[in-house]
């Protein structure tokens, strides 16, 4: 008899989401998570977010997408306890190119400067990441 060999593959390769704030001063993060985002989880990015501020909000403006996880309850009772200039729904449209510097900018610029060295690893990526905001 023939033993039978069993090679197990993951379903999903492995992945990463990355976070950043902007200001007119600098690019606040990166902050990574691999787990899915949850209003949990998204709080505990928010609350490092806030510990890597020096005054920036005392002059700006919070803002973030719909996610169910941003726009929780919980999510909102936190952040507007810590911030009251927050641009909420429906107070400018979506994807609006005045306030996504993140997504007009900021994410087409890096893909290209993260990627260019090709890293084949999750840690590479990262590295090469936190190096380009830096």
């Amino acid at each position: 008899m023939c033993p039978k060999a069993i090679h197990e593959e993951p379903l999903h390769s492995e992945k990463s989401g990355v976070w950043c704030g902007m200001s007119q001063q600098c690019i606040i993060g990166p902050i990574f998570f691999d787990a899915p985002i949850t209003t949990a989880a998204y709080m505990k990015i928010f609350n490092t977010f806030v510990n890597q501020l020096d005054n920036e909000l005392s002059i700006g403006y919070f803002q973030q997408d719909r996610a169910t996880s941003h726009t929780s309850h919980k999510s909102m009772a936190e952040i507007q306890s810590f911030c009251e200039c927050i641009i909420l729904k429906g107070l400018w449209p979506p994807r609006s190119p005045d306030l996504m510097q993140s997504d007009y900018f900021l994410w087409g610029y890096l893909k290209g400067r993260v990627h260019q060295n090709k890293p084949r690893t999750i840690d590479a990526l990262k590295a090469n990441t936190t190096e380009e905001i830096q």
